[in-house]
């Protein structure tokens, strides 16, 4: 198998004939041998009753349907124990990624590199899904290494060493890219287009996106965790100034201490931080329960695979 390409789906029952076809249609002028590996995370339409329909009339097309919403890179981490491809493909499902882009992307991976970006010089996406992307992709400098050139795109393409690699992570809160800047720096990318959702709307929300930053802030790093010691370090040495200098001014000057407002005002501020500093504790102990207690990444209900040659055909 040449390429596999993993799609996590969720809410396009209406988009997926049109993918398949796009898919036929531009990877299949392109590859002698591919296959399509659709995830049905969970989705409360009928996408898996359309999968099952699409695995019946085209063989290149691999269907799993998943017991429970597991979120996208879990999903994604079901698609890629599956594939069989010497490059595996990751895309959206809504046709917002081209999948002609997905030869190009494929080309690079031949030019020696292990894992290919999408770039999206234009996005079809609400301005705090933007801001969002642009956040996320700041703090993975800073938190993973990513090179700072790169952009973290859901679109990417790699070599199938590297997707074997990502399905060594064991625990129960994945993260892609966070588990790729870690196997490798031999990344590239390129421009591709990004069109709008071919229907429906997206159920990406502003939760999903914020549980997205926090597997990406306390999955894969432990600088917040400095970064709460630090902050309490220093607000306990202005702590200890502070007191210092108003025990000076009443012992040696007289000055009674006088300020009921900004007493209360540090008590809070402090009081916050300590929130703040508990929280963060609490986030990286409860992932650390729940992978100790071997919670699984997802458990697969039922899979529909073409039974196929090597060069993409039913076997007879």
């Amino acid at each position: 198998m040449q390429v596999s390409i993993v799609v996590p789906v969720y809410r396009s029952a209406d988009c997926l004939p049109e993918l398949v076809r796009r898919v036929h249609e531009d990877v299949g002028a392109a590859f002698d041998s591919y296959e399509l590996v659709l995830v049905n995370d969970g989705s409360p339409d009928d996408s898996w009753a359309v999968i099952e329909r699409l695995c019946d009339h085209h063989d290149f097309i691999t269907g799993i349907n998943l017991r429970t919403n597991v979120g996208q890179d879990n999903a994604l981490m079901a698609g890629l124990s599956r594939c069989r491809g010497d490059v595996v493909v990751i895309m959206d499902d809504d046709l917002q990624h081209d999948p002609a882009d997905v030869v190009r992307l494929c080309r690079e991976i031949e030019h020696g590199h292990d894992v290919v970006y999408a770039r999206f010089e234009e996005q079809h996406h609400p301005w705090w899904k933007r801001a969002g992307s642009w956040l996320a992709n700041r703090m993975a400098v800073w938190l993973l290494h990513k090179p700072p050139d790169i952009y973290m795109s859901p679109f990417k393409a790699m070599r199938r060493e590297v997707a074997e690699e990502i399905l060594e992570y064991p625990g129960p809160f994945s993260y892609v890219d966070g588990i790729v800047f870690g196997v490798t720096s031999n990344l590239a990318q390129i421009p591709a287009t990004h069109g709008p959702r071919h229907a429906g709307t997206s159920s990406y929300t502003l939760a999903r996106s914020i549980g997205v930053w926090l597997r990406l802030v306390t999955g894969f790093s432990a600088v917040p965790l400095r970064v709460v010691s630090i902050a309490g370090g220093v607000m306990a040495g202005l702590s200890f100034a502070m007191g210092a200098y108003f025990l000076v001014e009443a012992l040696l000057f007289g000055r009674p201490v006088e300020g009921w407002p900004s007493l209360m005002v540090t008590v809070a501020f402090l009081g916050g931080i300590q929130l703040i500093a508990i929280g963060v504790v609490g986030e990286y102990i409860a992932r650390i329960y729940l992978t100790i207690n071997k919670r699984p990444q997802y458990s697969v209900q039922q899979e529909r695979r073409a039974s196929t040659g090597a060069d993409g055909r039913r076997d007879p």
